[in-house]
Formats: structure tokens, C-alpha cells, sequence
């Protein structure tokens, strides 16, 4: 979820009808954090190179902005499941999907994922899994992922250092991704502001 995210379809230009609705909702709620457009088109790029019957998974719906650019790229045949904690924002993306049978909104914890796994594509949006608030871990991420499969964390700061610094210390979440033993990642500037941690998962064979 972006910071002043919702803010930004301002100047977006033309985007999927499903991704303005969301961001329409988003408005009337007070909720500022849909996905960026810089990061909704990465998300569609990504979605939309599914093959059949792939399942994503979603961490933090919003309103369903970022749920919105991955359905609108994907193939119909692709399953999504994606959780949001917050309950009028869930009920916002119920009703805006409760036409498509491959889309499945929960409201309730993140954590239920793990019910649904293994995934082609997982979007850490929200909750704690990416690790990126002060006190949360990151997860391992090899049971929620089928080997080949892509997971993105999003909302970086892009960064030219190594090992990574944020506010002063190193950032050891997205040290946790880059260098994941089971992870080939890489951290994607998608705007000057803004980067998203791009994996691959090739489990270990041990």
C-alpha cells in the first residue's frame, strides 16, 4: 500500500475500469494507500504472464487497486486470493468482484494465505509479512511459493548502497529478500521514490 498512493491517479492518465472504481471507493473511504500506478502496471506485466489455472495471492486488497491492474492483464482462468484486514475496505472489493469466479476476497488476516498456497505469484502489499515496519519479520517465503514462482515486495525506497540503509541503519528486511538462499531477486526502481523487490523461488532440492 503506498503512501498517498490513492492521490496519484490524479495525474495517472487511463487506467483498467476495475482500478478506477477502486480508487474511487478508496476516495470516499479516506483510504490513501492504493497501489501506485508505477507499481499497478509492474503488477499487471507480472499477472499477465501467467499461464492457465495459476493462482496469486495478495496480501493487503485495499480497496482493490492492485487487485484491479492483476485482473484486468490476467487470463480468466487465473485464481486470486486476497485478504484485507480492514472490513469496509474488504466489503468495497467484494462488491467489485463479486462477478468474476477466479476472484476470491477475504476479510480477515493475511495469514490465511497459507490455507491457499502454494501461489505462481505472491504480492505482499500489506500486513506484516514483507517485514517492512519497525518490530515485523519477514517471512520465509518457500511454503507460500511453487518453485519458479514470483513474489513482490513493494513500497522501497530505491537505495545505490549495499548493504541497504533506511533511516541510518541497514535494512535488514530487504537484505532478507535480496539474498534469500531460495530467492534470485533484485530490487526494481519503478519511479525516483519508489522500488519494488522482484524474486524468483528455486527451492532448495535438500
Amino acid at each position: 500500500m503506498s503512501f498517498r498512493g490513492t492521490a496519484s491517479y490524479a495525474t495517472a492518465g487511463a487506467v483498467p475500469p476495475l482500478v478506477a472504481s477502486a480508487v474511487s471507493d478508496a476516495v470516499e473511504l479516506g483510504f490513501d494507500l492504493c497501489v501506485r500506478p508505477e507499481i499497478g502496471r509492474l503488477l499487471a506485466v507480472l499477472a499477465g504472464g501467467l499461464g492457465p489455472d495459476a493462482i496469486v495471492g495478495e496480501a493487503g486488497t485495499g480497496t482493490g487497486a492492485g487487485l484491479g491492474w492483476m485482473v484486468s492483464a490476467a487470463r480468466p482462468d487465473v485464481q486470486f486470493v486476497t485478504y484485507e484486514l480492514d472490513a469496509d475496505r474488504a466489503a468495497s472489493a467484494q462488491r467489485r468482484f463479486a462477478d468474476y469466479p477466479n476472484v476470491t476476497v477475504v476479510a480477515g488476516d493475511a495469514a490465511g494465505l497459507f490455507d491457499h498456497a502454494p501461489f505462481d505469484l505472491l504480492v505482499l502489499d500489506g500486513g506484516p509479512f514483507g517485514g517492512k515496519k519497525p518490530g515485523e519479520q519477514p517471512i520465509d517465503p518457500v511454503p507460500l511459493l511453487k518453485a519458479g514462482a514470483t513474489i513482490t515486495i513493494d513500497d522501497m525506497t530505491p537505495t545505490k548502497q549495499w548493504p541497504p540503509h533506511f533511516e541510518g541503519q541497514v535494512d535488514e528486511p530487504r537484505v532478507h529478500w535480496v539474498e534469500h538462499s531460495s530467492l534470485v531477486a533484485t530490487e526494481v526502481d519503478v519511479a525516483p521514490d519508489l522500488s519494488v523487490i522482484v524474486g524468483r523461488c528455486w527451492p532448495s532440492s535438500d
